[in-house]
């Protein structure tokens, strides 16, 4: 039974350091387990197998090298968007010394791979970068923001501007309105005041002009009774005249110039004198002691008609005093004589 042949040693067995251009290390590997098998165990003839092995060896190399380097690059991503933080600038090898590398460990003269000269020293952003670059976007937004906040402030203050000038406008309206209103009702006012005052005083004028021409019709009386109280005493059931309550023998006198239409004695009313006035009044006067004229005759103010007594149907001596216009039926002589500027 043969003997197995101890394997061929390798002229160089490159590790982890090596292969990116380093001093070797102390750590040697990755390696293959190596069970001898016969085809193992042949005679190695010339130096292809063992390229084939070292070839295997840098493609592995390789392999690991691409996904140590997707790996951390990888990771350096995840580490930023999962943190937040500012992307770190990941230093990747040059091509070029890897190609190299590669070349020194086969032994072959391996061109370089195409490309630019010029290494990949960083990956992504840098942090003045990302932070001048969002510093720029964030003041481009605020400063949008601030633009259209002041442009609906100015819209807001010049409609509240608006509103003001046209509720002061409006208030101004009104003020001006109430003011005119206000004058033109105290001006209506005082011009009806002064017209009612300029009438009394024209009425006044002319009462005294005209108690001028009337007078009372006796003195030293008292009023009793008044026109429209009622009683049984009259036979209209009211009182037709006013009552002058006077001591017997008191003077009568024509109140306005007249004509005496009727003088002698009328019943109830005892003896009485009718005075027919110009416009067709008649003043009747009765209950008298005694008459002083007669039927026909003119008289003037104040002129002596006859004196006060107590005929006819009567409680006391007293001047019974009617007034009928045009012949008519009676008035209140009270307010007819105060018509006249007396005051009874």
């Amino acid at each position: 039974m043969a003997s197995n042949r101890p394997a061929q040693s390798t002229s160089f067995a490159p590790n982890d350091s090596q292969a990116f251009g380093s001093a070797p290390g102390t750590d040697e590997g990755p390696w293959e387990e190596w069970n001898p098998t016969e085809e193992s165990l042949r005679p190695v003839r010339g130096r292809h197998r063992v390229a084939k092995q070292r070839g295997g060896g840098l493609a592995r190399s390789s392999t690991v090298l691409g996904v140590g380097v997707m790996a951390a690059v990888g990771a350096g991503g995840m580490a930023t968007a999962q943190s937040g933080k500012p992307p770190v600038s990941i230093s990747m090898p040059d091509l070029a010394s890897v190609a190299n590398s590669a070349k020194a460990l086969i032994g072959q003269d391996t061109p370089a791979p195409k490309g630019s000269a010029t290494a990949l020293s960083t990956a992504g952003l840098t942090t003045s970068d990302a932070a001048a670059g969002s510093q720029d976007a964030g003041e481009a937004l605020r400063a949008r923001i601030i633009q259209q906040a002041e442009s609906q402030q100015e819209r807001v203050t010049a409609a509240a501007a608006k509103a003001a000038e046209a509720a002061a406008a409006k208030k101004a309206a009104a003020a001006a309105a109430k003011a005119r209103d206000d004058a033109e009702a105290k001006a209506a006012a005082e011009k009806k005041k002064a017209d009612e005052e300029a009438k009394q005083k024209a009425e006044a004028a002319r009462l005294a002009e005209l108690a001028k021409q009337y007078s009372l019709p006796t003195s030293s009386y008292t009023l009793t009774s008044r026109f429209g109280d009622a009683g049984a005493m009259w036979s209209s059931g009211y009182h037709t005249g006013l009552d002058f309550a006077a001591p017997t023998g008191t003077l009568i006198k024509a109140i306005h110039s007249g004509t005496i239409t009727s003088a002698g004695w009328a019943g109830a009313y005892g003896y009485r004198t009718i005075l027919t006035l110009d416009d067709g009044t008649e003043l009747w006067f009765c209950h008298q002691s005694s008459i002083s004229v007669s039927a026909g005759q003119k008289v003037a103010t104040g002129d002596v008609i006859g004196r006060v007594g107590a005929t006819g149907n009567v409680t006391g001596p007293h001047l019974h005093l009617e007034v009928h216009p045009g012949g008519g039926s009676a008035i209140d002589p009270m307010a007819w004589l105060q018509g006249k500027g007396i005051n009874p």
